[in-house]
């Protein structure tokens, strides 16, 4: 009994320092662009009215005149204005009745505000150069062209393993100090005042800032989950390419409807919905795109889309067609991001899980610089391999066991967080369900990494007869996971909740 006791607290001392060691590692490699990444996202929680307090001229119209549809003040605008290329119709979601129209020219790259009493245009500004945008770009993708995109989205993975490793380093020995490990102890010195800073914050922000860094992730790789959650409903991801690409079939007797007639038809294919967005035809062949909000979407923001042949207003393809969850998680993953799904509570809460990494990283690094300049004359210390005598706790079985319990408590945390994000406006069950929908192509992937990276190791290491244990362990751990996520999303699939 006392060897086997020895042997569990021997392995609780090696868990301990293995999730230390990537907790530091990982928050040195990636603490600073986490930083920006966490700042900018806090700025961007609430872009629009940044935006309209800076362009008061472009983004507030007065006028005691009723408001115009988005359509009837495009063709007043394109009347007066014929020169001016427009390839996108939008209606921003502002509560204020001023905010104007806005019609994008992508080629070149300018915003044109137009008012939506009159028709008349506002101003116009090159959308790239704005504050919110430049400050946009430097949030996704660190303002390097697409592999900054991908920097940004390992990173947000790597926040979410820094709270994960946290919160472990985080739980106390024993429970009775527990109440030390939840507050700031006063009249401290400032090192120990930095340390239980460090704690505290991390604990308490754990929620917030997993939900923010999981969906960080998923919007950095975008198409990949996106064929992922396709794949698992059974649909070929290229349905999403074949719809987009539809064409309206164009004769040389062809006449355009008008832009009312094509509305007209978004709205009975969408019954109560509101055009939010209007793609226009790019040439003869192309089709108008309607991007409409439904009474249902509101808080998320969801925008059910309809392609309508420009010429005889067929309805070529609609978001119906896209697999429930598919939509659903295309339609959660912006407003959890930012906080928007819960109104105003939510979005404050976004914007301080946002600056929450900053803090940690500084306290954080005030942690580890004293304990680095004092270790690096030290001699290293001689390591104690006990723990890894235990030859059954190598074994694939008892990693395995170990992996499914470590599966579900993080089914749990998933649940919990998403739970914890959205209680302060009354929206729980939701956000706990898309959590872990965000988690399972992770889960996914990580498997796949994980087989083949332990058969490459068997297939290398068989003609030597040596093998690393530590590949085993990854691929039961991996293993665990896949089965437990894969049983609990297709369980969450049937479950009859209207959330996808």
């Amino acid at each position: 009994m006392a060897k086997r006791t020895n042997i569990f607290k021997n392995w609780a001392r090696h868990q301990r320092n293995w999730y230390g060691k990537w907790h530091l590692y990982l928050g040195i490699i990636a603490g600073a662009i986490i930083a920006i990444v966490g700042i900018t996202g806090s700025i961007l929680t609430f872009r629009d009215e940044i935006d309209a307090a800076m362009n008061p001229k472009l983004f507030k119209v007065m006028s005691e005149k009723p408001r115009l549809s988005l359509v009837d003040a495009y063709l007043l605008f394109h009347k007066a204005h014929p020169e001016t290329t427009v390839n996108y119709l939008y209606k921003p979601d502002y509560k204020t009745p001023y905010s104007p129209y806005i019609f994008y020219d992508y080629a070149a790259e300018k915003q044109v505000f137009v008012s939506p009493f009159d028709g008349s245009l506002c101003g116009k500004r090159l959308y790239e150069s704005g504050f919110i945008n430049v400050v946009t770009d430097i949030h996704t993708s660190l303002l390097i062209p697409t592999v900054g995109t991908y920097i940004v989205g390992i990173a947000s993975l790597i926040l979410v393993i820094l709270t994960i490793s946290g919160l472990r380093l985080w739980i106390p020995k024993e429970w009775k100090h527990l109440k030390e490990v939840l507050t700031v102890k006063r009249g401290a010195s400032g090192k120990r005042q930095n340390y239980d800073w460090h704690n505290v914050l991390g604990f308490y922000s754990a929620p917030v800032v997993t939900v923010l860094a999981l969906t960080g992730f998923c919007i950095s790789f975008y198409l990949p989950i996106v064929a992922i959650v396709f794949s698992l409903s059974g649909k070929n991801p290229k349905v999403v390419a074949d719809i987009y690409g539809m064409k309206s079939t164009y004769t040389k007797t062809a006449v355009a409807l008008p832009l009312q007639r094509i509305v007209e038809v978004g709205k009975q294919t969408f019954p109560g919905g509101e055009p939010m967005g209007i793609a226009l035809p790019g040439d003869s062949s192309g089709s108008y795109r309607l991007d409409i909000s439904t009474k249902s979407s509101s808080m998320t923001g969801r925008r059910e889309m309809v392609l309508v042949d420009q010429y005889s207003g067929k309805v070529l393809a609609t978001s119906k067609e896209f697999p429930n969850v598919a939509q659903g998680l295309l339609s959660w993953m912006q407003p959890l991001h930012y906080g928007t799904f819960g109104g105003m509570p939510t979005r404050i809460l976004a914007l301080l899980g946002g600056l929450i990494p900053t803090a940690l990283f500084v306290t954080g690094f005030v942690i580890w610089w004293p304990r680095w300049k004092k270790q690096r004359g030290a001699t290293k210390p001689i390591k104690n391999k006990a723990v890894d005598i235990d030859a059954k706790r190598n074994s694939f079985g008892t990693n395995l066991k170990l992996g499914f319990k470590y599966a579900l408590w993080f089914v749990l945390l998933s649940i919990v967080c998403g739970a914890i994000y959205g209680l302060i406006s009354g929206i729980v069950i939701v956000p706990a369900a898309y959590v872990l929908i965000f988690s399972v192509p992770i889960v996914l992937v990580n498997f796949i990494v994980a087989l083949v990276t332990n058969i490459l190791h068997i297939l290398i290491a068989l003609p030597f007869k040596k093998r690393a244990r530590i590949f085993y362990r990854y691929f039961a751990f991996s293993s665990a996971f896949f089965i437990v996520y894969m049983v609990v999303y297709f369980l969450l699939m049937n479950t009859g909740l209207k959330v996808f």
